[in-house]
């Protein structure tokens, strides 16, 4: 079920990572203050402050951010 495996990856030594709806959207999860689960809804808030609600069955994959290029 994948609001274990988004559990799962808040606990611990915690990796920025991505959320993909089965439309295509990407929500980005920088660090686990941006994101609350339940098992009906998973809250990911944006760096604006604003939040999308999505229904766990919507989202299709959770994929690790890439990290920025040191420079």
């Amino acid at each position: 079920m994948i609001v274990e495996d988004i559990r799962k990856r808040l606990r611990g030594g915690f990796v920025p990572f991505t959320v993909r709806t089965f439309d295509g959207e990407k929500f980005s999860v920088p660090h686990r203050e941006f994101i609350f689960v339940t098992d009906r809804r998973v809250v990911i808030a944006d760096k604006k402050g604003f939040v999308n609600v999505l229904d766990p069955l919507h989202i299709v994959s959770i994929q690790e951010a890439r990290p920025l290029p040191v420079r």
